[in-house]
């Protein structure tokens, strides 16, 4: 059984459950992130890219020398190790990715964008900003682009606090 966390609420009282209001404002927020998440995995299916894919080629394509310890990788896109690992793999079968050791860490291993995986992200990359515009940022304004970033700050910052607990 999971230990009760600080913030759970008096044990002795039980849990707090969610009012309406953050019950609605909860479940709007996973649903907007599935169907978004969805939709966007969607326009990129005509470059044969996943969500996944594509996360994956951003950072490589912004990383120093376009390689990156697989360990940071995982950590970066949220993916543990064993996922990410057999999407690499799977990355790698297309030609998009490479696997490198690293010089001193036998246990080390870098992912490295191919010249292949380079080209694939610069074709899909307007597209997909395309996309998340559409689907996103063009129906928000200023002031609620602002709030929700303001939103999602304090809680990613809690997040990363808790994984590097951990």
């Amino acid at each position: 059984m999971p230990t009760q966390s600080l913030t759970d609420g008096d044990p002795r009282t039980g849990p707090r459950w969610l009012t309406d209001q953050e019950q609605r404002a909860w479940r709007a927020y996973i649903r907007l992130a599935q169907l978004l998440m969805r939709q966007l995995d969607r326009d990129l299916h005509p470059f044969e890219l996943s969500m996944h894919d594509y996360e994956i080629l951003v950072e490589l394509s912004e990383a120093p020398l376009r390689r990156m310890r697989m360990t940071e990788l995982a950590e970066r896109t949220a993916q543990s190790r064993s996922r990410l690992s057999h999407q690499v793999s799977r990355m790698e079968t297309r030609g998009l990715v490479s696997r490198e050791g690293c010089a001193g860490d036998k246990r080390g291993t870098f992912a490295v964008l191919t010249a292949h995986g380079a080209a694939a992200i610069e074709e899909a990359a307007p597209y997909h900003v395309a996309s998340v515009r559409e689907h996103f940022i063009d129906l928000l304004d200023a002031a609620e682009l602002t709030a929700l970033a303001g939103a999602c700050e304090p809680v990613l910052e809690r997040l990363r606090l808790v994984r590097d607990r951990d």
